[in-house]
């Protein structure tokens, strides 16, 4: 998963960046946390599922923010194409 976010080019993170992408058709792969809130996730998972993106479950909100790069937790993160 850290490689997949790690090596792309472009990475989308937050629940609304990737709806956006997602909604532009930009998105690869979607990386979502498990310890996030299901009212933030869950929209981003229809999303996933009406365009046909690739969803990844990540461990924790804390390893997904590392993995992104950034200092803070992420709970929804994707890689662009």
């Amino acid at each position: 998963m850290q490689d997949a976010l790690k090596s792309a080019d472009r990475r989308a993170v937050g629940a609304r960046q990737v709806l956006r992408a997602i909604a532009a058709n930009e998105i690869a792969h979607v990386f979502i946390a498990r310890d996030a809130d299901p009212f933030i996730t869950r929209p981003v998972m229809d999303a996933c599922e009406k365009h046909g993106v690739r969803i990844t479950e990540v461990e924790s909100m804390a390893a997904l923010g590392a993995a992104c790069g950034i200092d803070v937790k992420a709970s929804v993160a994707g890689a662009l194409k």
